[in-house]
């Protein structure tokens, strides 16, 4: 783990636009890293908080990683919305107000983080559970019941010395937009993330890492209040980043231990057309990004991961539920995680059928590379799955 809270503070984004002004914080921002090895392969999976963390800044990190293929290396963000701007989003005349040296930084930051791990490889094994997490985190915004409940949980613990049977790192994964506090503040914080790490190593004494799911279009943290109105302070966030974390150790109270599983590791690199003026300019424009292809096409790489009885898949941007929901279905287990924000950040991700269908999702479609993004990114996991071997059986562990 590595602290990269600026000092003095910078401005926070909190999407498309002009970053707003920081003058106080509340929680440290990191960038936290899990490596794990088996037979001689190594993958590192990352996060850093900020709203999105593009390939273009995850590339140059990967640079810098001697122990581990680049391809090995999955990078997300847990998207608060009051961290500084990593897109360097251009204003209308193309300039941007990004702190392009504070994200030089914080890429060596990352690159150390997982350098570290490396060094810091012990025997491990493992408890995974998937469950519904149960209380007032998260809703849908558009339609409150239209989200995934289902938290899953990968937790590595030692199997020798002092560090026998004691967890090492937790890795939660949900799907929820952390923006309590939001960028209209002049607040900087990890939102409800930052209390969900403190949580998770004070009853385990062990590392936290958070990676988002299926979050797009619009689930959010439930602050809602009776009154009609929200919470949108520290508190709140330390009331849904607690419970959050409890109930994430609760699912993984049952859950069996995995002492041999297996590990696998496919990526592939996938092209989106961009029909979105919008997410053309920005692309075109931001001093961080290689820019789209002559005829408005851009590639990313999307990873399948089977770590013991999970499969695990990234997705490039922010997927609706719904497309969550299909993925989860086609995986061959019952620990299904999906990787949100991860190996690169490209705006909503719309089936066909929403795509500019009907006025509520006009701001996500416009946020969205265009009406194909869905299909293809569905399309292309479901090859990767097909042509994987399968994750550990969970009956195998259920039965030791």
């Amino acid at each position: 783990m590595r602290m990269i809270t600026p000092d003095p503070l910078i401005a926070v984004s909190g999407g498309v636009g002009v970053p707003k002004p920081s003058n106080v914080k509340k929680g440290e921002l990191t960038v936290r890293a899990m490596v794990l090895e088996k037979a001689g392969e190594r993958i590192a999976i990352v996060n850093i908080d900020n709203l999105g963390w593009p390939a273009a800044l995850g590339n140059r990190t990967k640079a810098l990683i001697k122990g581990i293929p680049a391809e090995n290396i999955v990078i997300g963000a847990t998207h608060t919305h009051s961290a500084p701007d990593a897109y360097a989003f251009p204003d209308k005349t193309g300039k941007t107000t990004a702190d392009l040296a504070y994200l030089d930084w914080c890429v060596i930051q990352m690159a150390e983080a997982i350098n570290e791990a490396i060094e810091s490889l012990e025997s491990a094994y493992l408890k995974i559970t998937v469950g519904e997490v149960m209380g007032k985190i998260a809703y849908n915004y558009y339609a409150p019941q239209l989200y995934d409940p289902r938290c899953g949980v990968i937790q590595a613990l030692g199997t020798s010395g002092k560090n026998k049977d004691k967890p090492i790192v937790t890795l939660i994964n949900y799907a929820i937009h952390p923006e309590v506090i939001g960028n209209n503040q002049k607040i900087l914080s990890p939102d409800l993330i930052g209390p969900l790490y403190d949580r998770i190593t004070s009853k385990t004494q062990g590392m936290a890492l958070f990676m988002n799911g299926a979050q797009g279009g619009m689930v959010t943290a439930d602050n809602r209040l009776d009154n009609g109105k929200e919470a949108n302070d520290w508190e709140e966030c330390i009331r849904i980043g607690n419970l959050l974390a409890d109930e994430a150790l609760r699912l993984l109270s049952d859950a069996k231990p995995q002492l041999d599983p297996q590990m696998f590791v496919q990526s592939k690199q996938v092209i989106f057309p961009i029909e979105s003026e919008m997410m053309r300019f920005i692309l075109n424009n931001s001093p961080l990004s290689t820019g789209t292809s002559d005829d408005g096409k851009i590639s990313t790489a999307i990873t399948l991961l089977n770590i013991g009885t999970a499969q695990v898949l990234t997705i490039p941007g922010e997927a609706l539920p719904n497309i969550g929901y299909y993925l989860k279905r086609k995986m061959p287990t019952d620990h299904s995680f999906l990787f949100g924000l991860t190996n690169d950040a490209f705006g909503y991700i719309l089936t066909k059928e929403d795509y500019n269908s009907f006025k509520r999702y006009e701001y996500i479609t416009k946020t969205s590379l265009g009406e194909m993004t869905g299909e293809i990114l569905v399309t292309e996991l479901l090859e990767l799955i097909n042509k994987s071997p399968l994750p550990d059986s969970i009956k195998t562990y259920s039965s030791n």
